[in-house]
């Protein structure tokens, strides 16, 4: 069963563990396994040989603040707009919310892009 590695992932946790319990010099290890010096000390360095999550943790829009992001769900919830008409109907009361992406963000955060 193989691993899944992000785009910029040089190394395996198998090796990531090996690294950590090897007691050879860095640049050994890094011949050995074929990548930078640096990533072998990095790696050492480490508690533990699982990768860090990458992305956001907590996503958020990043134009919106809380505050404007529940108006426009609360908007949204009340009115049972279209996210169009949602937009046309509060770009003169939320700043930056110029454009549709902001929006749907906004909506995807709150988990309100689908009425029931």
């Amino acid at each position: 069963m193989g691993q899944i590695l992000h785009g910029s992932a040089t190394t395996t946790e198998a090796v990531r563990r090996a690294i950590q319990n090897s007691q050879a010099s860095l640049r050994e290890l890094a011949v050995r396994y074929g990548i930078n010096p640096k990533t072998v000390a990095k790696w050492r360095q480490r508690s533990s040989a699982s990768d860090a999550r990458m992305g956001p943790k907590e996503p958020c829009s990043t134009v919106l603040s809380k505050e404007q992001e529940a108006l426009i769900v609360a908007f949204r919830k009340h009115t049972l707009l279209p996210l169009d008409d949602c937009l046309y109907a509060l770009q003169a009361t939320v700043p930056h919310l110029e454009l549709w992406p902001n929006l749907g963000d906004a909506m995807k955060d709150q988990a309100a892009t689908v009425l029931a």
